[in-house]
Parts: structure tokens; C-alpha cells; sequence
């Protein structure tokens, strides 16, 4: 994607740490004929240095077959995002729009069924294992564990890594402060958590 200066993220840790806060991630594969998208939650690993994302689709859904040793698989990552009035700044200028948005591409495989199971048992623990009789894998009746019959694991070996916080890094302090001001009164709970963003980027 294109990605001014301002905006530009090199610092592996800080990508990695946005994309496991925001795992809800859109797949886009080619099947031949057009670009075809799933969302779908994912894990997030590293390897001896090489960083993978794996999840499932359902069985029905036909862009698994996408996926097999096929290249350019493109994984993306959504963060907060919202309006920006140019009204808000101290002098006249044009709106614009915030946002946070890493963009991953890489190799796609498919996974044996035991590896399905695997990445499973990390999914379910990641978001149910705090839970009082959370549904972990462990948790679960052999009839429910059947239903893995019915998805197809992947897996993606990250080749290359885009990453773009804009967050209004070219404007004065004042400007900015105020576009915070803004943005934490808004009734849109996304503008508000862009507000924090903002924040935290301005203090760090």
C-alpha cells in the first residue's frame, strides 16, 4: 500500500503487538479469475525469525483452495480509524482520514488436520481460556470436536511487511491536541478509541 513518511512503521515489535491486539484479519487470495476476501480471526506466531498467521475457513467457503504453496496471499489488519475535520485545525487546510492498517504478504499452505487442531487449541485458549468452564478445546464433547470436519486450516509465511499509522503526525502540536479534543467527544466509540491512539502516540 502506499505509505508517506509520516506515516510509516518499522518497529517489528510495535507491528506485531498491533496485530495481535487487532487478530480479527481479511485474507485476500486469487482464484484465477478475481481477488476473493474472508475475515477471519487468526493467531499470530514467530519462528526463528519468520512471522506466520494461520486461521480457517469453512469448508464451503472455496478460497482455501487458494491457498495451497500459492504466493501473495495478502493478510490485513484494521485498527481505529475516523473523520478528521480540517475545521479542527488552527488554519485552513483540507479533511482527511486517521487510521492504523498493516498489510501482510506471504505464502499460503494448507494445514493437516492435526495442525488444525493445534492452531485451534490456541485460538480457543487465547479467548476462552480465562473463562470459568471456557470452551477450550479441552472443554469440548468429542460430537462438538467433530465439527473441525466441516473447516480447512492455512497458514501464511509473512514475506513482507507494510505497516501505516496515520495519525496526523504532520500537523503542529496544537492542531493535534485539538484533533484528540475532537475525537474523544465524538459519540462513535471508534473515534473515541483513535482519540486514545492518538494519545498514546503523542506521549510515547
Amino acid at each position: 500500500m502506499y505509505i508517506p513518511k509520516y506515516y510509516q512503521v518499522h518497529d517489528f515489535n510495535e507491528i506485531k503487538s498491533f496485530i495481535r491486539e487487532n487478530s480479527f484479519a481479511t485474507i485476500v487470495s486469487y482464484d484465477g479469475t478475481r481477488p476473493i476476501a474472508t475475515h477471519v480471526p487468526v493467531n499470530i506466531k514467530e519462528t526463528e525469525g519468520d512471522l506466520y498467521v494461520s486461521g480457517h475457513f469453512a469448508k464451503g467457503n472455496q478460497q482455501w483452495k487458494t491457498m495451497n504453496d500459492k504466493e501473495n496471499v495478502l493478510v490485513m489488519f484494521q485498527g481505529p480509524h475516523g473523520y478528521v475535520s480540517s475545521t479542527w485545525y488552527k488554519d485552513e487546510n483540507v479533511p482527511t482520514w486517521n487510521y492504523q492498517s498493516v498489510h501482510l504478504y506471504g505464502t499460503g499452505k494448507i494445514l493437516s488436520e492435526e495442525e488444525l487442531i493445534e492452531d485451534l487449541i490456541i485460538l480457543l485458549n487465547s479467548y476462552e481460556g480465562h473463562r470459568e468452564k471456557g470452551a477450550t478445546w479441552d472443554n469440548l464433547s468429542e460430537t462438538t470436536r467433530q465439527q473441525v470436519k466441516g473447516i480447512v486450516g492455512f497458514r501464511v509465511k509473512v514475506d513482507e511487511v507494510q505497516a501505516a499509522y496515520k495519525l496526523s503526525q504532520n500537523r503542529n502540536e496544537e492542531d493535534y491536541e485539538n484533533i484528540i479534543k475532537e475525537l474523544r467527544s465524538s459519540e462513535k466509540k471508534m473515534e473515541n478509541e483513535l482519540a486514545i491512539v492518538m494519545n498514546t502516540s503523542l506521549r510515547s
